[in-house]
């Protein structure tokens, strides 16, 4: 071991005593990285979240990743977004934070963000699954992966045997069936019963003001539509004030703890975003992930996910194999691209030589490229169909 490796040892154990007499308590600190540039209501917003997060509870160590600031809570300063994102992942690949909230990120497909608000019925908290991200490039196997995400995190906030329920989307009873014989399979999934008349786990409209389920299963544009209701119907839209955000990434083997909000979230959400990324990576959220995927898996989550993409190529006919060439960087992003398109799109630049990766940012799904090949690639794809041409104002 080096000796500034000893050196930081040391001095994590001095801070954890510290913290020790100044809680009560010798548990270790969660450290919560917040990235502040980019929120339609200014970084003094963020910071302010920030703040009253770490007041509420000095068991977490708030960390700021944004321009300098007269904040006392420990900083990471930056530049630009992109280089607050680059700052971000390599905190949490190093360790040196926990969790990260922050705005706008891209994930890669097979991962999506579950998110947590309260409804207005009876004040009862409830788990959205999903709200950005994207599980799978087709909505019921989505939706199916989705119902997991849910599961994951709900368990991880200390709720053990969370109820599940499905909201009536397009595809609802097909999810209902590959669920269920995930459940016979012996992965059991603890589904809730609609309030209305007629019961059974396919909820309603009602269900969803009510938070009849621990967890609301839908696709996730529905889900980031419902998040901005919920989040800011009594604001008038501009100021989300209520829930806990779009919550953490989960995908089986992605390891990285990024908590979403968006650029609307106001301080109070982002405080409880804050709240809610400690309280998963206490409930060792990274370990559920990988054992909840296995236990599903064993119960026969892959052979669900198989049939059902048999069903979908069926549907759609057989397409044209495309290799992938050398593969890059991919720094640029390219919006504007129908989630049922994405994949088609990535193999329409792949025929062109350029490495291309689908993912989905808060906005909506994006190509992925190397940025030095931006314009070529967003050619390519206006003369496939796949986006309208660029021109000049």
């Amino acid at each position: 071991m080096s000796e500034q490796n000893i050196k930081k040892m040391i001095a994590d154990v001095f801070e954890d005593i510290a913290t020790g007499i100044e809680t009560g308590g010798f548990a270790k600190k969660v450290r919560v990285g917040v990235t502040t540039i980019g929120s339609e209501h200014g970084e003094e917003n963020v910071i302010k979240g920030a703040e009253i997060a770490q007041a509420k509870d000095p068991s977490i160590e708030v960390v700021l990743i944004g321009h300098k600031c007269d904040s006392k809570l420990k900083q990471y300063n930056v530049e630009s977004d992109e280089e607050g994102y680059k700052v971000m992942e390599e905190l949490l690949d190093n360790g040196e934070i926990d969790a990260c909230v922050t705005m706008h990120y891209s994930f890669p497909i097979g991962v999506s963000t579950v998110g947590r608000v309260v409804t207005p019925a009876m004040g009862a908290e409830m788990t959205l699954a999903t709200t950005t991200g994207t599980s799978s490039p087709h909505r019921v196997e989505a939706m199916v992966l989705n119902a997991i995400a849910g599961i994951i995190t709900a368990k991880a906030m200390g709720n053990p045997e969370p109820t599940l329920g499905i909201l009536n989307v397009d595809g609802a009873r097909q999810v209902e069936r590959a669920l269920k014989e995930i459940d016979k399979g012996g992965y059991k999934i603890h589904f809730a019963e609609s309030a209305r008349a007629d019961g059974g786990c396919v909820m309603r409209g009602n269900d969803l003001l009510m938070g009849t389920p621990d967890i609301m299963v839908t696709d996730t544009l529905t889900g980031n539509l419902l998040m901005k209701i919920f989040s800011s119907y009594v604001t008038g839209g501009s100021f989300e004030a209520h829930g806990y955000g779009y919550g953490p990434g989960i995908g089986s083997g992605y390891e990285r703890l990024i908590y979403i909000i968006s650029r609307a979230s106001g301080y109070p959400v982002i405080a409880n975003a804050i709240k809610y990324a400690a309280e998963c990576v206490r409930g060792d959220i990274k370990k559920l992930i990988k054992d909840e995927y296995k236990k599903a898996n064993k119960a026969g989550l892959e052979k669900v996910i198989n049939e059902l993409e048999e069903a979908s190529k069926k549907t759609s006919g057989p397409k044209e194999e495309v290799k992938a060439p050398a593969e890059e960087v991919t720094d640029g992003s390219i919006g504007g691209i129908d989630i049922l398109e994405m994949e088609d799109a990535v193999q329409a630049l792949w025929k062109e030589g350029i490495f291309a990766s689908s993912g989905m940012g808060c906005t909506g799904p994006v190509v992925m490229v190397n940025s030095s090949k931006l314009d070529a690639a967003k050619k390519v794809l206006a003369k496939a169909g796949f986006m309208a041409e660029e021109t000049p104002c």
